[in-house]
Parts: structure tokens; C-alpha cells; sequence
């Protein structure tokens, strides 16, 4: 099933706030982890992107503190991430992954931030580049890189389930989950990171 998938769910406009609140939360993360891994060795061309990153993550964060009157919570020291390039790469290719799946169920209700949608797009399409690099070159860090996928792959549907607690959410909890994992893994799958049939 393509990512598109999940735009075939068409939620009533009672969860437009819920969707909002679970994006304001899901930028907050990645703010903080993009600005983590800014932090550890990584290609320039990749912090060049991350610096760029960072910039549109704030802006995103700035829109929806406006359109929900309020800001997210302050962590008191930035998430860990993985030190190893590529178990980093994969590690944020997967979170931009998720947002996009978000995104697209968002669309549909305020068309309005399309152009965060588009730059989810870029976002994932630059990290999905990034990956397909590592996996040519074959090695220690194509192996590393499966293996920090397939670590990362079995956490995400307690991940999933957990964006979507809310009373609102719960007639299409678990159609929403399935074809947000589906879509993500597909995507994996497509990437070269898991294989068809490794997803518990």
C-alpha cells in the first residue's frame, strides 16, 4: 500500500484540534532531534540540510503554537540519538517518515498548510537519498544501518497507537495505525532497510 494510503481516510472536522496537537508535538520532537544530531559527525552535505531543517522545523512549530494557543513542552536537555551516521540516518528518516503519514492526514482538513506537507516531502526524499547511499556501499555501515531499521521498526507501533489516543480518534484508531505502519514500512521496504515479511 502507498503512503497515499492514508489520505483515503477522510476525518470529520471534530479532529481537526487532535490532529493538530499531535503535529505541534511530533515538530517539538523533531526540532530536538534535529538539533541532537547537528551535534555528532555527520556528512556536510547533511548538516548543511539539518541547519536548513532546523529553520523549516521552527517555522512549523511557530504555526501551530498560533493555531492552538499553546507551546509545546520544554525538555531540559535534547534527546539522545544514535552517534553512528548510519543508524542516525535511519533514526530520522523513519520519524520524517512518520510526519509525512501525519501531514498527509492533516491535508484534508486545512488545505491551508499544504506547504508543510511539501517540505515533509523533502524532508523524507532527502533522508530516503541518504540512505540509499549508505546501503550502496554495502559493508559495516549497510548492515548497521538494517539492523538500527529493524530495532527501530519494532518500536514504532506502540509509537503509532500512542499519537492516536483520543476519544475522536478512536472509531479510526485502528484503521489510522494500520495504514500509517503499512505506509511506513512499504517505504522501508522500498528503501532497501527491511525486507517484505520483517515486520512483526
Amino acid at each position: 500500500m502507498s503512503s497515499d494510503a492514508a489520505m483515503s481516510i477522510r476525518l470529520p472536522p471534530e479532529c481537526e484540534t487532535v490532529l493538530l496537537e499531535r503535529f505541534l508535538k511530533a515538530e517539538a520532537m523533531a526540532l530536538w532531534t534535529v538539533r541532537s544530531a547537528r551535534l555528532q559527525e555527520v556528512p556536510p552535505n547533511v548538516y548543511t540540510f539539518l541547519r536548513k531543517h532546523e529553520e523549516d522545523e521552527q517555522q512549523h512549530l511557530a504555526q501551530f503554537e498560533t493555531m492552538i494557543g499553546r507551546q509545546p513542552r520544554e525538555r531540559e536537555r535534547l534527546p539522545s540519538v544514535p552517534r553512528q551516521w548510519p543508524a542516525l540516518a535511519v533514526q530520522i528518516y523513519g520519524y520524517e517518515s512518520l510526519g509525512l503519514e501525519f501531514a498527509r492526514l492533516l491535508l484534508p482538513l486545512r488545505p491551508d498548510l499544504s506547504s508543510i506537507l511539501e517540505d515533509e516531502v523533502v524532508h523524507v526524499g532527502f533522508f530516503e537519498d541518504e540512505v540509499h547511499r549508505i546501503l550502496r556501499g554495502k559493508g559495516e555501515s549497510a548492515e548497521q544501518a538494517r539492523i538500527s531499521a529493524r530495532a527501530w521498526w519494532r518500536k514504532l507501533p506502540r509509537t503509532v497507537h500512542r499519537y492516536l489516543e483520543a476519544p475522536v480518534l478512536e472509531p479510526f484508531r485502528l484503521t489510522l495505525a494500520t495504514q500509517i505502519l503499512t505506509a511506513v514500512e512499504q517505504r522501508f521496504i522500498g528503501s532497501g532497510l527491511l525486507k517484505d515479511g520483517t515486520a512483526p
